[in-house]
């Protein structure tokens, strides 16, 4: 399950050391973190890491197959993850050190920045292999935050982006060694944390107002 921890302005969010799919349970983890983090005062920054071969291999495929019933609820908790980390009022870094896939790679573009291994894993977005469409708010979410020609490759040919192939395509901001990943996120990090606020979560919810909207938006299709 989700670990937080903090060194000095910086918290880190460890996901786990498993695939790190988004079980109700592993999401009210990652949401109780982030009331830590947003209740803290003064200059402080995220880092969300995880520990293993997977950073998140996306949606709980498995528990969402014995919980039909449950579906719509379960797909607004992860849209409001989305939103809330989009637009929390702190510099948020994913460190990416293995497999981030599906929703996991959406979570990760929800942050302001990404650090991701440049040797192995792999960055997808295998929604057309897997026959499960975006939904109105993955897709605001997705091409909000990449290029057009990127989104529109990475959403309907699911490729797999590796460490300098999402660095060329825009979709990480660094590529680096595997010791170096979470050490460069953290240093990111720590480079923006005295700009935590409210000044800075009003800039980030007006730049992406409809990309909120959309994900929160309880009527819109799934």
């Amino acid at each position: 399950m989700p670990t937080l921890d903090r060194q000095d302005d910086v918290f880190v969010l460890d996901l786990g050391d498993t695939e790190n799919r988004f079980h109700p349970d592993w999401i009210a983890s990652v949401n109780a973190a982030l009331d830590e983090v947003e209740k803290a005062e003064g200059a402080r920054a995220l880092v969300t890491a995880a520990t293993g071969k997977f950073f998140s291999n996306g949606l709980d495929l498995e528990w969402l197959g014995a919980n039909p019933d449950r579906m719509t609820g379960y797909v607004a908790a992860v849209h409001e993850l989305f939103a809330r980390t989009l637009s929390l009022p702190l510099v948020t870094v994913a460190a990416l050190q293995g497999h981030t896939f599906a929703a996991g790679a959406m979570f990760s573009l929800a942050h302001d920045f990404r650090v991701m291994r440049a040797d192995r894993g792999f960055w997808c977005l295998p929604e057309a292999e897997i026959d499960i469409p975006f939904t109105p708010g993955m897709s605001a979410l997705i091409q909000a935050r990449l290029a057009p020609r990127t989104a529109h490759e990475a959403m309907t040919t699911a490729r797999r982006y590796g460490g300098h192939d999402a660095l060329a395509a825009g979709i990480v901001d660094h590529a680096v060694d595997e010791d170096a990943v979470r050490p460069s996120a953290l240093e990111i990090a720590r480079a923006h944390a005295a700009k935590a606020g409210r000044t800075l979560g009003t800039i980030k919810t007006r730049m992406y107002a409809p990309v909120l909207e959309t994900l929160r938006d309880q009527d819109a299709p799934l």
